[in-house]
């Protein structure tokens, strides 16, 4: 069968969804049009307009980088659906309404072409009722493809067949998703708000129905329902405010409407206080008023005793802290069933109704319990799903409580647990995750696309793959996969908190690369668990910095230096495999390599100015020799074009806000690799090593003259930092660092395009770094990140 390409994708709608969803295609470089209505007058495209200009204000950015919005082309239905033709995959993303749906299929669906996708991204409707306003012709090539807001951000996309949907075609898709848009697909089936929803939307009702039943305050349970139970920050109400309260109340009318005769039918309807709330107007963030609202600096939180707002003050108490701090999940849940404080009688009954839910639904809404789990880690961003968390408590001795609370009428529903609960000790095992409607364990997807994932997300019960070891130090693992890419390419882990960059960790990289060179054919620097790397270990520094011993730690950034040297000049390829955040000291062994394979989603930037530093481990010195040579490719030969927006971003610690906008901030160069999907970082940046290998590369000569900006370069610069020290912008200490910076990215106080060495340049951003360490203030302020993990403006 010849392989279908999704090479032109077509949004219908141009609403917070499909402008985002476009926006997103634009950032994994594929085109994209998007639709809708025409404008009443003006531009016939003005709504799709008005919605990409929206795209740049929206936060956190749906867009990689600010140009991204010049790649998605406008278009409307009147003039332009002749469009649809050159379009592989077709997106409808307009509003949750049956008949609207129906009538844009019933227009588009003659300009749709023979062999392309058309899907929706509905959030509930059915599936096979959208597809009956399909031609018959089109319902083989017609599914659901649910993305979760925002959809740059969330990894979960729901993948919903319909009777007649092709199976190579959901193949095809869920390919394209995964490692094109960099999505993590659950296959759904077509009930009522399919996986993640149905499970969210029960879960977020049971916590209503509870809080009222212990008379908990909405902030209290806030308080409660976010990390400290491995929640996301926003907790339940915050983030129905972040979804839009009107929103919910949608997602809940779709369950009441069809799910009549569930056990739960009585919990599916909103409640009297959010019906209020949505009739006044207040929707949550996007009316700046919801359950919580923000007067000046103070957060207010509804209270339904005295009907208005207060200041927000809920807490979670001490021994219901306690209880969830321990470390124990069985004994945590034991201890929260026994606790009398309604906190803790509150948390026992929203997780017991979530696990009595999804054992009980578990045939009829997923696959099998696996995709449940990872459909609410993805798109809930909960830590755990629910099936993981029952078994990591006791599988056993949870399900009895659930039946004793059921028997007792404590249950929100009084049918009892499935018959399989109490044939099984838990849902996960090695081989497989168990499906209640095949009576087996189903394992993973087979479909080649996950061949790129080494190291796939695992739930509770899976056995997580380590590798073989070949060396290990303090700070570093060096390690293979047993593969044939794993006999000629070696992986580097760093074992520090945070990846951080200690002389342990220092001294490992350099052994680890002299062994590389001797045994294969490439290294690639990857961490099992994000980030790449947090920075320099200053907790390591600090003690040596109390006593004022400068000498060493001199020593300390000279090492630092000549690891960052040994990345860039081994005689194999040393390639930085990063995912998360690559600060400071990563950021440095990420420019010194000779290839980075980078996710999307990596944030990377040299913050040494927070902690009143510059960068020393040859960050400034890469910067020097980029800006030569971007200097040499202008008629102009000025070091400083390049040099004035890297300067800003030192100066100012700005980290990116994508993988791609660190390539426009000169952290990455032209040819280092960005994936969307970071599970499959590990895997490119094996294929680079050996494709880098089998070319017979070797690394660039080291420049024998380098030209630098000099005095004229630094005085440039210094007249930005008088102007922003005598208006108030910066902190005269401030000045000093900064200046620190601009002499090192300079080349030090030499004539301007003097020819220096790479040497030269480390000497000069080490003598700097030191001297700004010998500062009280610059002291100052790393003991305040080492007590609180906040920066000191002093």
């Amino acid at each position: 069968m010849s392989k279908f390409i999704i090479r032109k994708v077509a949004v219908l709608g141009a609403g917070v969804m499909g402008a985002q969803i476009a926006a997103h295609c634009a950032n994994a470089e594929v085109p994209v049009i998007l639709f809708d209505l025409p404008a009443k007058e003006g531009d016939p495209n003005g709504i799709v307009r008005k919605a990409l200009d929206g795209l740049k204000k929206l936060e956190p950015s749906p867009l990689a980088t600010a140009d991204r919005v010049q790649y998605i082309e406008a278009a409307n239905y009147e003039r332009d659906l002749a469009r649809l033709a050159d379009c592989d995959l077709i997106i409808e993303a307009i509003a949750e309404k049956m008949e609207w749906k129906r009538d844009l299929y019933a227009k588009v669906a003659p300009h749709v072409r023979g062999d392309a996708i058309f899907a929706t991204n509905t959030s509930g409707l059915s599936i096979n009722a959208l597809a009956e306003g399909c031609p018959e012709s089109l319902r083989p090539r017609f599914c659901g493809v649910h993305f979760f807001n925002p959809p740059r951000y969330m990894s979960l996309v729901e993948l919903i067949p319909c009777k007649g949907t092709e199976p190579a075609l959901l193949d095809t898709l869920e390919a394209f998703l995964t490692t094109t848009l960099g999505k993590s697909v659950v296959r759904a089936l077509d009930t009522p708000n399919f996986v993640a929803n149905r499970v969210g939307v029960f879960s977020i009702l049971a916590v209503m129905h509870h809080t009222q039943a212990f008379g908990l305050g909405f902030d209290e349970v806030d308080a409660l329902t976010g990390p400290l139970i491995g929640r996301p920050k926003s907790a339940t109400y915050r983030t129905a405010d972040v979804v839009g309260l009107d929103t919910m109340a949608h997602v809940i009318k779709t369950m009441t409407d069809n799910l009549p005769n569930d056990p739960w039918a009585s919990y599916y309807a909103v409640p009297a206080w959010l019906s209020g709330l949505i009739a006044k107007g207040a929707l949550g963030q996007k009316t700046k008023a919801g359950v919580f609202r923000k007067d000046g600096k103070q957060i207010k939180v509804l209270d339904l005793k005295e009907q208005d707002y207060r200041d927000a003050a809920g807490v979670a108490a001490e021994e219901v802290v306690a209880i969830l701090k321990n470390r124990n999940p069985a004994e945590r849940f034991a201890q929260l069933r026994a606790s009398s404080h309604p906190q803790a009688q509150f948390l026992w009954a929203i997780f017991r109704d979530v696990f009595h839910y999804v054992a009980l639904h578990l045939s009829d809404i997923a696959n099998n319990a696996r995709d449940v789990d990872f459909a609410m880690r993805w798109g809930f961003g909960w830590q755990q799903g629910p099936f993981e968390t029952w078994q990591a408590a006791g599988w056993r001795e949870i399900a009895q409580a659930i039946s004793a609370d059921i028997e007792a009428g404590k249950a929100m529903a009084k049918a009892p647990l499935p018959a399989w609960v109490f044939s099984r000790e838990g849902v996960h095992e090695a081989t497989g995750s168990y499906s209640a409607s095949a009576n087996a364990l189903q394992g993973r997807s087979q479909l080649p696309v996950y061949q790129r994932q080494l190291f796939p997300e695992r739930v509770f019960g899976e056995p997580q793959e380590r590798g073989t070891t070949l060396w290990e130090s303090e700070g570093v693992r060096m390690w293979t996969l047993g593969d044939e890419d794993g006999k000629r390419v070696a992986i580097l882990s760093f074992k520090s908190k945070m990846c951080s960059v200690g002389s342990e960790v220092l001294d490992g990289v350099q052994e680890a690369i002299k062994r590389a060179e001797k045994e294969y054919d490439g290294l690639v620097i990857w961490q099992p668990t994000p980030p790449f790397s947090v920075g320099a270990n200053l907790k390591q520094m600090q003690p040596v910095l109390e006593a004022g011993d400068f000498a060493a730690l001199e020593k300390v950034i000279a090492n630092f230096q000549a690891t960052s040297m040994a990345i860039k000049y081994a005689q194999i390829p040393v390639i930085t495999a990063v995912v998360g955040m690559a600060l400071g000291g990563g950021c440095e062994f990420v420019m010194h390599s000779p290839r980075a394979v980078t996710a999307l989603e990596s944030y990377i930037g040299l913050v040494e100015a927070g902690v009143g530093l510059i960068p020393a481990g040859g960050g400034c010195k890469e910067f020097a020799i980029r800006a030569a040579q971007a200097a040499a490719r202008t008629a102009t030969n000025d070091p400083m074009n390049f040099l004035q927006s890297v300067f800003t971003n030192v100066a100012m610690a700005n980290v990116s806000k994508s993988a791609k906008n660190a390539r426009e901030m000169g952290l990455l160069k032209a040819e280092d690799v960005v994936v969307l999907n970071p599970n499959e970082v590990l895997h490119v940046a094996r294929r680079n090593a050996l494709a880098m290998a089998d070319s017979a590369w070797r690394p660039l000569l080291s420049p024998a003259g380098i030209p630098v900006a000099g005095r004229n370069g630094i005085a440039t610069l210094e007249m930005m930092l008088v102007n922003m020290r005598d208006g108030g912008m910066i902190s005269a200490h401030d000045y000093t660092v900064s200046r620190a910076a601009a002499v090192a990215l300079c080349g030090g106080e030499v004539e301007s395009g003097a020819l220096v060495s790479e040497k030269w340049l480390l000497d000069v951003e080490r003598a700097q770094f030191v001297d700004l360490l010998k500062t009280a203030k610059t002291q100052q302020r790393i003991a305040h990140m080492m007590e609180t993990g906040k920066p000191l403006r002093n």
